[in-house]
């Protein structure tokens, strides 16, 4: 990582992130030494931990799908801990955080909704969750069906993911495509009850 000289700004604040890294973290594809500045929020950063989900979010490819994959061993903990209403809870609570998150990331980067953003994605999968019986085969199959809600975005996720902007706008369409995994999932449910 460099830091540019701080023109009467902290260098921490005027850090820069490699290329390869900052194309993840900005869902764009540059090369060599093309650089974007992220003013104001370091890879230490609260709301850079949040937002990315502890980096999940850098990961290469497809990002919402590694947000997805590290949100399920956290609710399994989280649901043997203490249950369903404390992943309903965390899921409640995640909500507010990554709201805050993915506005201080959204407004670093100057971009609609960054691909590195995946609370939105950990927050949407727990709710598909909070139905599922704990059990591993049950939890990626719900993680799949998520994936494809997610991805095929029906109304109003896709209204919401095109209209609704800042930190809202990036966690509200995860949150309402949630619901037609859910669905799934209960037909799934009533499907294995007849057989």
């Amino acid at each position: 990582m460099k830091v540019l000289p701080s023109h009467g700004v902290n260098p921490i604040m005027a850090l820069r992130l490699p290329g390869r890294l900052r194309g993840a973290a900005s869902d764009m594809t540059l090369r060599g030494d093309d650089e974007r500045p992220i003013r104001h929020l370091t890879p230490w950063h609260p709301a850079f931990l949040i937002a990315t989900w502890f980096g999940a979010g850098l990961l290469p490819r497809v990002p919402g799908t590694w947000g997805s994959l590290a949100a399920l061993p956290v609710a399994w903990i989280i649901v043997l801990a203490g249950g369903w209403t404390a992943l309903a809870a965390a899921a409640a609570l995640l909500f507010l955080l990554g709201w805050w998150a993915s506005a201080a990331y959204v407004d670093a980067l100057q971009l609609d909704d960054p691909g590195a953003i995946v609370v939105d994605e950990v927050v949407g999968q727990w709710l598909v969750l909070l139905v599922v019986p704990h059990d591993i085969l049950l939890y990626l199959l719900a993680f799949i069906l998520f994936r494809v809600a997610d991805i095929a975005k029906p109304w109003p996720a896709r209204w919401a993911d095109r209209y609704v902007k800042g930190g809202l706008g990036v966690m509200l369409d995860d949150i309402l495509a949630a619901p037609y995994a859910l669905a799934a999932m209960a037909a799934v449910g009533w499907w294995i009850g007849r057989a």
